[in-house]
């Protein structure tokens, strides 16, 4: 006879504001931010602060676990959102509309960087499988692709004024491709380590790449004209194919590789975000204002030499220049990109993207998506930076160290190193965000009205759901509350430390004074002392027993009314992270940190299965 099996699939995710695996990107009206989340591409309305839609895959759309996005793009000229993902798909959103009109697939590796065109009619897409392809949007087919990178595609970027493309990739090149013939024109150098990101400003004037070096370098750019006047000259034939000529190099003020490096909009600021927690802005001049900065470079040089009689020196040549017509005047890239101020962020900054539209107050806003799981929002003004917004209550910052379910399944507590957040399991929204201590675990008392906290300090938090406060903080035990438990006659609850004490605790309503009505609070009765870390606790269904793992790898357990040891439970080879008896009480079942599953006979403490079952440790079981 053929055994069935129960199959357990992956439901739903929340709590995710923005995964640290791909870029974050403005939406073309510049309302609404695209924020990468696992599987999904969250939506978020600036002003408003909430995620107003989700953009996910159908489960009937693919087999097989849920794969993360790994790069998103937006069109400017219409509504239409690109995001491609590990397997190397690509799927186009309507973001009004929230549907998706079409997947392509193409690319044998992750999909590392999207760019639309000016129209919005093309979409060029770069993968780790070193290739290149551009995509027809409205006709939902690939036109070609195109070879030649020898590591995975980091960025790339339209050129619409000779139908160019320009890539970088990890193998430290910049490639200037022919969309017409399909073919690469133009190989650049000089980066001695991967490029990370390229932009090039809405003019066309200038392409800026940046990498793990401690320089960002810049190009000039011709356009078709100069490109043919070029190739009339004696020397025509080595320059027709010289779309992008360097201009100079600048030094970051950080150490970190770069990020990602963009213009805004309006092409008046740029953008260097590196890997750490620094963002450079730089202001771009135009041409007047560039030409009477390099006079008064070269006024203040000559003035300095003639005051030191020294002969005058030709200008260094790490920074090529470009001769003005009419003017004499030689410009470097200094003389054009100024650094106007620097952001520091609290914590790693993972992906930059500049607003679309201009507020009447500032320079522009760019929207931060950092490592914690939060995103921020800062106003550029000439003087300074201003923080506007942060989205931050719709997730922890931190590792959720527990989860909690109340009785009736309508409400779940997760607890993290500052705050306790009760959210809908069925819609995966926050309902509560309550400050609190560093909490390990957590538990609903009888009726969803109060949750118990067991924190990092060794207090018991007493939290009120409805009014979102917490009421009182009990001194329960001199370590870390690893494991707390409720009793099943539902008149207290078991609590297990750090500091070798396991303490049975009892409810009782008091009406403390200076209070209006009666409260929650919590009395110990007595306590098991143990020789080792006190790590989880379980009581059977029945409360016969209960069985306490310790950090010497073992499990003891004791009868629940006298307190005596029953049985001692020897084999794992690292401590127990998490147990639970069966609902009739005759197994138990521990996970442990070496990577093993075991089932336990409780009449005689013998083993009766072992499992090899994740690749990591355990954190967590439940008896269903």
């Amino acid at each position: 006879m053929v055994k069935s099996y129960l199959r357990y699939e992956p439901r739903a995710s929340f709590g995710v504001i923005a995964s640290v695996e791909s870029n974050i990107a403005f939406d073309s009206s510049g309302k609404h931010l695209l924020a990468p989340a696992l599987e999904k591409v969250g939506v978020w309305h600036v002003r408003q602060g909430i995620c107003t839609r989700t953009l996910e895959p159908s489960t009937a759309s693919h087999s097989g676990p849920s794969l993360a996005v790994t790069s998103i793009a937006s069109s400017l000229s219409s509504p239409l959102v690109a995001s491609g993902y590990a397997d190397g798909s690509i799927r186009i959103w309507d973001s009004d509309k929230g549907t998706c009109e079409t997947t392509l697939n193409g690319h044998k590796g992750a999909v590392t960087a999207l760019r639309f065109n000016k129209t919005g009619a093309q979409l060029a897409s770069g993968s780790k499988d070193n290739d290149v392809i551009l995509w027809d949007v409205v006709g939902e087919t690939g036109l070609f692709r195109l070879r030649g990178h020898r590591d995975q595609i980091t960025d790339l970027v339209f050129l619409e004024s000779g139908k160019k493309l320009v890539t970088s990739s990890k193998d430290k090149f910049l490639r200037v491709w022919d969309m017409e013939t399909q073919h690469c024109m133009q190989i650049i150098s000089g980066h001695h380590r991967e490029v990370w990101s390229i932009d090039v400003d809405p003019e066309e004037r200038y392409l800026v790449s940046g990498s793990a070096d401690p320089e960002l370098r810049f190009y000039t750019i011709k356009d078709d004209a100069d490109g043919k006047k070029d190739a009339g000259n004696e020397n025509g034939d080595a320059n027709k194919w010289e779309v992008v000529k360097f201009l100079g190099e600048i030094q970051r003020q950080t150490k970190d590789r770069v990020g990602t490096v963009r213009f805004n909009l309006s092409g008046n600021l740029l953008a260097c975000q590196s890997a750490g927690k620094i963002v450079e802005i730089f202001n771009v001049l135009d041409e007047v204002e560039a030409k009477r900065k390099a006079k008064r470079r070269l006024h203040r040089k000559k003035e300095k030499k003639s005051s030191k009689g020294a002969v005058e020196v030709t200008e260094n040549a790490k920074e090529p220049a470009t001769e003005e017509e009419g003017s004499g005047t030689l410009i470097i890239v200094t003389d054009i990109f100024k650094l106007l101020q620097t952001i520091r962020a609290g914590k790693k900054v993972c992906s930059i993207s500049f607003s679309p539209v201009t507020p009447k107050n500032s320079l522009a806003t760019l929207a931060l998506s950092l490592n914690n799981n939060l995103l921020e929002f800062y106003s550029i003004e000439n003087d300074a930076n201003k923080k506007n917004l942060a989205i931050e209550l719709h997730g922890h910052r931190s590792d959720v160290r527990s989860l909690t379910l109340s009785s009736d399944n309508s409400l779940l507590l997760s607890t993290s190193h500052n705050a306790v957040k009760i959210w809908n399991p069925s819609t995966g929204s926050c309902l509560r965000t309550i400050d609190s201590g560093y909490g390990l675990c957590g538990l609903f008392v009888p009726h969803n009205r109060y949750a118990l906290v067991g924190t990092k300090g060794g207090t018991v938090e007493i939290i009120d759901i409805g009014s979102s406060t917490r009421i009182e903080e009990v001194e329960a035990h001199g370590g870390a509350i690893r494991s707390i438990t409720a009793i099943p006659d539902e008149n207290g609850f078991v609590t297990g430390s750090a500091d070798h004490d396991v303490k049975f605790w009892e409810y009782q309503i008091k009406q403390k004074p200076g209070q209006d009505s009666k409260q929650l609070t919590v009395s110990n009765v007595r306590s098991l002392k143990m020789n080792d870390d006190v790590l989880v606790v379980a009581i059977s269904p029945d409360a016969k027993y209960i069985a306490v793992a310790l950090l010497d790898c073992t499990v003891k357990v004791f009868f629940m009314d006298s307190l005596k040891l029953f049985l001692t439970l020897y084999g794992h080879k690292l401590p127990v992270m998490c147990m639970d008896i069966s609902s009739d009480g005759d197994l138990i079942v521990t996970g442990s940190a070496d990577k093993n599953l075991k089932i336990w006979g409780l009449d005689f403490g013998d083993c009766h299965k072992s499992l090899f079952a994740h690749a990591d440790r355990w954190s967590s079981l439940y008896n269903l």
